[in-house]
């Protein structure tokens, strides 16, 4: 590109004046906008242009010349390698502005939406040891920032996570802030344990080894902790000398597993699930109902926020008595069992069956006879008048809460023909969240209101609900 400001490998220094989305700053050369990692609105920065595009350029950050007043210490060790917490350094409420505005902007930029309401984002009580879960993964390669030595280690066992963009090697995480100190506790006492057992790392391309996931997760409104140590195989002395091992240096674990995960993917999940101590299980509450968590199972990692969201959900909801409700990405019946007291009726769609399975358990647990859970895909079961649609009335008030690449079209043209008077739309996703509002609008609905929510401080994502009313 020979006309632009700017060309890549060139040094420069920018005044950066925007937060983007993803948690990148934005800054202005000539009119060109160039996408800073590590900025912050207010820093004057020295930076390194790595790409030049038609509409953009982006650098990587070198110093602050002059730091903005919005700064502030990051409180990990680990921030600016860790690809986790990359806002740490920036203050919480210039975070929950930022997030708040990206919000909007989707909404208005991509959506073509005005007009509506937008209630003050609900921040954490306290940014830190949040989380109810975390993973770690196992590497036999660490990567290193400084030193002596080679980058990578191949020779070792280390315990912690993926740096951004880097799957072979983990930082050596000795102290996590988003989870409790036992939980820290736990992430060494078990390194420690594998790096003694003369037992190595999986190996995907060979297929060998044995440690593979650490995974702790802890319930914010009782006692019970898990942990869940994933590995290629199930070997019981094995794991009775781990059990002994963390019983010795860690108090305050409830159960401990171990997932027996045997094929090449790298993720967290396995074909067997050993006991080795405790239930197996943990329990949490949201509002005043109880839910058992299990290995596997999914739950919202931030207890306290989740509430606050599923309140929002309600709230928008303004749900009667003998209101009839679709849960539309039900997952284990959160949302539907918090609702389950405002309805009449509440019917849960979801195509994973184990997550089914679990809804029906969190129903059954809770008492929730009005609760039904329906296997499928949305496409399949929305699309087409099938017998389940035929035995339900039609619901005032559909809940939807899809993954991050939101909704297929063909479930937002059926929601369309579904025709409910209010829908709320629940996103951990704003960009394919304003998408979907604005064929919902094109087919009849207009966008009322909205209220984030931040579940994950420290970091880009939020959560955000917004409420859609029919109009025709």
């Amino acid at each position: 590109m020979t006309d632009a400001p700017v060309r890549r490998g060139t040094e420069i220094v920018l005044d950066i004046t925007d937060a983007a989305f993803e948690g990148k700053s934005i800054a202005r050369l000539e009119g060109l906008v160039v996408f800073v990692e590590g900025g912050v609105p207010g820093d004057r920065v020295r930076a390194l242009v790595t790409k030049v595009k038609k509409q953009h350029a982006e650098a990587r950050l070198i110093s602050v010349d002059r730091p903005s007043s919005l700064r502030t210490p990051p409180a990990c060790e680990h921030f600016g390698v860790c690809g986790g917490c990359r806002w740490q350094h920036v203050g919480y409420d210039a975070q929950l502005r930022f997030k708040q505005q990206h919000v909007i902007d989707a909404l208005e930029r991509i959506g073509g939406l005005a007009g509506f309401e937008v209630l003050p984002i609900l921040g954490c009580d306290d940014p830190y040891w949040y989380r109810n879960k975390m993973e770690y993964s196992f590497s036999a390669r660490e990567w290193r920032v400084e030193g002596p030595g080679p980058e990578g280690e191949t020779d070792g066992i280390f315990l912690g996570l993926h740096v951004p963009q880097r799957y072979d090697k983990v930082l050596d995480v000795q102290r996590c802030h988003l989870q409790s100190e036992t939980s820290n506790e736990v992430l060494r006492v078990t390194r420690e344990f594998a790096r003694r057992s003369g037992l190595a790392v999986f190996d995907t391309e060979r297929e060998q080894g044995m440690w593979r996931f650490l995974v702790i997760r802890e319930s914010r409104h009782t006692s019970d902790r898990m942990v869940n140590l994933v590995t290629r195989e199930h070997r019981p002395d094995l794991m009775r000398d781990y059990v002994a091992h963390l019983r010795e240096r860690v108090a305050g674990v409830t159960t401990i597993v171990n997932t027996v995960n045997r094929t090449k993917s790298q993720i967290a999940f396995g074909q067997d699930v050993h006991v080795l101590d405790g239930p197996g299980t943990i329990r949490e509450k949201l509002g005043r109902f109880d839910f058992m968590i299990s290995p596997q199972s999914f739950f919202q990692t931030n207890t306290l926020q989740a509430e606050r969201l599923y309140q929002t959900v309600a709230d928008f909801a303004e749900l009667v008595e003998d209101d009839v409700v679709y849960d539309l990405y039900s997952g284990t019946g959160t949302i539907a069992i918090f609702l389950s007291d405002a309805a009449r009726r509440v019917i849960g769609v979801e195509s994973v069956a184990s997550a089914v399975e679990d809804a029906g358990v969190n129903a059954e647990r809770n008492g929730r006879t009005n609760c039904r859970f329906v296997l499928g895909d949305l496409k399949d079961r929305l699309t087409r008048q099938t017998e389940w649609m035929e035995e339900e009335r039609r619901p005032r008030v559909v809940v939807t809460d899809p993954p991050r690449s939101g909704m297929h079209p063909d479930v937002v043209a059926a929601l369309v023909r579904l025709a409910a008077e209010r829908i709320v739309y629940v996103s951990c996703n704003p960009t394919t969240q304003a998408r979907d509002a604005m064929m919902l609008v094109e087919g009849g609905y207009r966008l009322v209101k909205v209220r984030s929510v931040d579940m994950f401080p420290h970091t880009f994502h939020i959560e955000n609900v917004a409420l859609f009313e029919r109009t025709v």
